[in-house]
Order: structure tokens, then C-alpha cells, then sequence
């Protein structure tokens, strides 16, 4: 098996929509590997080809050298999957919930005793064993729903947005557990919404679009290949900005006019402040920054909202 997974051509159609259109990409062993996209870009269809839940349209898949069309219950015993949405069971404590998930994949409860011991002290949560999950904090539930998808000792892990909804101290812990895993060879695919943490978990990424891949590599190499070593962030009084657009768009080799302020990509973030005080302008606050992966992304993806 030259990679963990393999997809040529791959399509998902639902009538005459176009889910996810002719798109490849491999995925190797080890590898944490990102889908990045706004709302309705495929992620969420791609991932349920690879997890052997929604069968492909057209092209080829592979996973963990199994075809999930044909092998797809063999398939599901080996993947750990934990979904965006925590759907534990409330009234059960956190004990039985994994004990009842590891009954889904017949393994014996001898067994399962040693390997929830395990997940417990792992993912920090060995106090809290007897207690019901709906008296959970929200981190705590993350928590445990990885828990409860590395019962089975997955050879690939599938997060679905893993960090939506937590405060920043909880998304840190749980990117050290997932780190951790990484560490320790567990192939992880993960969706996110969340820019800095694609950067800070990710070996490599695709950017997706409009059900197909615009854009692949590390998270260094797409910053490099799109977008300039640093941007400056003016803004303005209100109203300001209209008038001056057309002496900020000389100021640098790309500039993007938003509501509140201007955006301008440079290789040279002290002369464009330079410049901008040389054109007599007055803005009410100068950022000069590092350009980043969203910086990216909404060059790749735009700024329009998708519903």
C-alpha cells in the first residue's frame, strides 16, 4: 500500500447537484492531513466517501488499501471517527459510554476496562469517569468523543470540525492530545473551520472550493506560493476610505479595500508604512503582520458568505 489513501477522480453527486467534482488527492501513513473550505466547498461529502458512509459517484478511492464500496463494514472497524457534533449519550456516565462503544466493535469487556483506563488518563478525564456527560463542560465532551473514536484502535482518525465551539483554553488541550496522537503514528483527517489550527496540527492540505481542490500543500508552502511575506492593516474614520482607494492601490503590488479597512500585500512591510505616510495619509491604526494561512484562504475561497 504506497499511501493510506488514494483518490482519482473522485465525485459526488446528489441529482444534479455536484457535491464534490473529479478531485485527487493521497493521503500517507502518519500523515495529519487538512481539508480547509467555507460551507458547501465538499469537505463534509469527501470525508463520508473515506469514512465508508456515502458511496462514490464516479472516479476511484481507496482506503487503508480497501475499496469502501465493496469493504466497507471491514473499513469502518479500522477508522475512529469523531463527528462535529457530540452525540453521547447524556444520561450515561463517561465509563459507559465508551464501554457501549466498544461493544459496537465486539470487543470483549476485559479488554475494553484496560483500554478506557488508557483514553481516560490520555485525553484527562480519569476524574470525571463517574460522572453523567450531560454535566460535562463542552471541552470535556470533545474530550470524549475522541476518546470514544480511538476505542478501536483505528488506524486512521477522521476529526470533523474537532475545536468548534470551545474556548481557547480547551481547542489548546485537546491540540496537544491531537498532537500527541500524531506523535505516536496515528494518521489523522481533519476538517476545519479554524485557520490556526489547521497551521498548528496539519502536515499538509487541500483548499476546496466549489466542490474542487483549488489549492495543496503545507501550510508554509501555500503561505509562500499565495500570498506576499507581510501585509499591513490600515484603517480609517469612517467614510474615509472611498475617497483615498485609489492612492492606497498604488501603495502596493496587491491591496483589497474592505468596509472597515484597507489590506495591502507586501514583500516589505516597513516601506509600505513608509509610503503611506510619504502619500499623506492618515490612518487611525497601522498593523504590520506576517501573512497567514487565512490570508490564504479568502484569496483562494473570497470573502462572500456561503449559506
Amino acid at each position: 500500500m504506497s499511501h493510506l489513501i488514494e483518490a482519482r477522480g473522485l465525485t459526488k453527486r446528489f441529482g444534479d447537484f455536484t457535491a464534490v467534482d473529479g478531485i485527487d488527492f493521497t493521503v500517507e501513513p502518519g500523515e495529519s492531513f487538512g481539508f480547509l473550505g467555507p460551507n458547501g466547498a465538499g469537505k463534509t461529502s469527501t470525508m463520508r466517501m473515506i469514512g465508508a458512509v456515502s458511496p462514490i459517484t464516479a472516479g476511484s478511492l481507496t482506503v487503508l488499501g480497501l475499496d469502501p464500496m465493496k469493504q466497507g463494514p471491514q473499513l469502518r472497524s479500522r477508522l475512529g471517527v469523531v463527528p462535529q457534533e457530540d452525540n453521547l449519550d447524556p444520561d450515561l456516565t463517561i465509563d459507559d459510554n465508551l464501554m457501549m462503544y466498544g461493544r459496537y466493535f465486539d470487543l470483549p469487556r476485559s479488554a475494553l476496562r484496560g483500554r478506557i483506563d488508557e483514553l481516560l488518563d490520555f485525553l484527562q478525564l480519569t476524574e470525571k469517569r463517574k460522572e453523567r456527560v450531560d454535566s460535562l463542560s463542552g471541552g470535556m465532551k470533545r474530550r470524549l468523543t475522541i476518546a470514544r473514536g480511538l476505542i478501536n484502535e483505528p488506524d486512521l482518525l477522521i476529526l470533523d470540525e474537532p475545536t468548534t465551539g470551545l474556548d481557547p483554553q480547551a481547542r489548546h488541550i485537546l491540540w496537544d492530545r491531537l498532537y500527541r496522537l500524531k506523535q505516536q503514528g496515528v494518521t489523522l483527517i481533519i476538517t476545519t473551520h479554524y485557520m490556526d489550527e489547521a497551521e498548528q496540527l496539519c502536515d499538509r492540505l487541500v483548499v476546496m472550493d466549489k466542490a474542487k481542490i483549488v489549492a495543496e500543500g503545507s501550510p508554509v508552502s501555500l503561505i509562500s506560493e499565495h500570498a506576499p511575506r507581510e501585509v499591513v492593516e490600515v484603517r480609517f474614520r469612517p467614510g474615509v476610505l472611498d475617497g483615498i482607494a485609489d492612492v492606497i492601490e498604488t501603495l502596493a503590488p496587491r491591496t483589497e479595500i474592505l468596509a472597515d479597512r484597507a489590506l495591502l500585500y507586501t514583500d516589505d512591510a516597513e516601506k509600505t508604512v513608509a509610503g503611506i505616510g510619504a502619500a499623506g495619509l492618515e490612518p487611525e491604526t497601522i498593523l504590520a503582520r506576517r501573512s497567514s494561512l487565512e490570508d490564504v484562504f479568502l484569496r483562494l475561497t473570497g470573502r462572500t458568505l456561503v449559506e
